[in-house]
């Protein structure tokens, strides 16, 4: 199985060009792409080719040869081994110029698309504690990191509680202090852990299927309103609610306490039912003056000052003018329908998580929005020429899919429907440009707008306007 792993060559003196897909960099040797993750633009390096390919290869960093003068110090101890925020050693100016690239080359080279000027990628305010939701890992043993093997040392690996290592479903770091979420999150996180160490509660190990402390899911909104979820993988009422008051005691800020069981081999937590211990049954995030329920299921944004911005620029693309229908296809709690409902006549909501939509209509019933309307089902099974016949022809769409994006007999609906305007919001350009491409005979592409949700990452938003011809 080693098959020659030995052979793989040392490759000194590679410079490194340009950033590439998932947050890798990449240079040539030899006219042969070789991606190096963890580099930036300039830097030259000595590499040890991992894996091999006909078209490409990939390696690790042995030696800096010389560094880069677009390298900036990352601010996370963990950086480099949790797998998360891998731009963090990229200036932010940078990040957003290659986003903006990203965009441009997927919609042309995949979509073969002619586009308008591509507006540069819209900053977050905030680059640092910008995330609303974390979830973390319980693990017996926590992950040693290859500097602290090296170093020969006698170190205990003790439990841990934080990000599963990248590619490696059963190891665990253990996380200090994460750069992601504010506080409480990691006061929270390791107060839970050290009392747990301290009662002598089991940590679960994932391939045994076995251990009382699973998960910890924290929510902070922007109201200040904070949500706790503990997940414990055994039923053990003494212990469940001696760590829940424990919980409760230290941190009365919290908004909304809830414990699941979950006994399941799977980590997912949608057919479960949370149980509230202490506070209210969701959290309230704001935007404009409206204000979205959040349960321990639902649904939202992660980035919830970006959302907002993001949200004004599908709402503006959409150009409304209050006589409008508006169809929000893949509506999830209906937060860009709630958004857009003055500005236009009716609103109609798909999505296909029935919880979702219940969360859509108890927004519209909770920010008094009356011109709503909200279908629960498989997009393709609802979206028919009969169910548009019945809700009324759409003047504008606004598309909001998961990273898989629209499937083909959703489009050929929407082109039989004949909207005036489609705002198509994508957090995958890829499969965007796919969409895209598809929609090109009765649509022209007439503005381009990336947003950055997740800074230090090489994820993006991207807003288009489609204007039929």
């Amino acid at each position: 199985m080693n098959r020659r792993k030995q052979n793989y060559p040392l490759i000194e003196g590679l410079k490194i060009t340009t950033l590439a897909a998932e947050g890798k960099a990449m240079g040539k040797w030899n006219d042969q792409v070789v991606f190096v993750p963890m580099t930036v633009p300039g830097d030259v390096v000595d590499v040890q080719i991992r894996n091999k390919r006909r078209r490409f290869m990939e390696g690790t960093v042995v030696r800096y040869v010389e560094r880069s003068p677009l390298r900036v110090e990352p601010f996370c101890a963990h950086f480099g081994v949790c797998g998360g925020c891998k731009w963090q050693n990229l200036p932010y100016e940078e990040q957003l110029r290659f986003k903006t690239e990203q965009v441009r080359d997927q919609l042309v080279r995949i979509g073969k698309l002619e586009l308008p000027e591509v507006r540069p990628c819209l900053p977050s305010k905030q680059t640092q504690f910008y995330r609303n939701k974390l979830e973390f890992t319980f693990a017996p043993r926590r992950w040693m990191t290859y500097d602290e093997i090296a170093g020969g040392e006698a170190i205990e690996p003790g439990p841990a509680l934080g990000f599963h290592i990248p590619n490696l479903f059963d190891k665990v770091l253990d996380i200090e202090r994460c750069w992601l979420q504010p506080e409480p999150s990691n006061a929270l996180r390791n107060e839970i852990k050290r009392f747990a160490v301290e009662q002598g509660y089991s940590f679960h190990n994932i391939r045994e299927h076995q251990g009382l402390m699973r998960n910890l899911i924290i929510r902070t909104a922007s109201t200040g309103e904070v949500m706790a979820i503990i997940v414990f993988g055994e039923e053990d009422p003494d212990r469940i609610t001696t760590m829940m008051e424990h919980v409760a005691d230290r941190f009365p800020e919290i908004t909304s306490l809830f414990y699941v069981v979950n006994t399941k081999w799977n980590d997912s937590l949608g057919d479960l039912t949370p149980v509230l211990f202490r506070g209210k049954d969701h959290i309230l995030e704001e935007m404009e003056g409206l204000h979205f329920k959040v349960g321990p299921k639902s649904f939202y944004q992660t980035n919830s000052k970006q959302a907002y911005e993001l949200y004004k620029v599908a709402r503006d693309f959409a150009a409304l003018t209050g006589d409008e229908i508006l169809y929000d296809l893949y509506t999830g709690t209906g937060t860009i329908a709630n958004f857009c409902a003055a500005r236009c006549r009716k609103v109609v909501g798909i999505e296909y998580v029935p919880e979702a939509i219940e969360d859509a209509r108890v927004n519209s019933a909770l920010n008094g929005i009356g011109n709503t309307t909200f279908y629960a089902g498989d997009m393709k099974a609802v979206l028919d020429d009969a169910f548009i016949a019945a809700n009324g022809r759409p003047d504008v769409i606004i598309l909001d899919p998961p990273r898989a994006g629209v499937d083909q007999p959703v489009l050929e609906v929407i082109l039989r429907a004949a909207p005036r305007r489609i705002v198509y919001v994508s957090c995958n350009p890829a499969t965007q440009a796919r969409d895209l491409a598809l929609l090109a005979s009765d649509y022209r592409v007439d503005a381009v707008q990336p947003v950055d949700m997740f800074p230090h990452t090489h994820h993006v938003e991207n807003v288009v306007r489609l204007l039929r011809k």
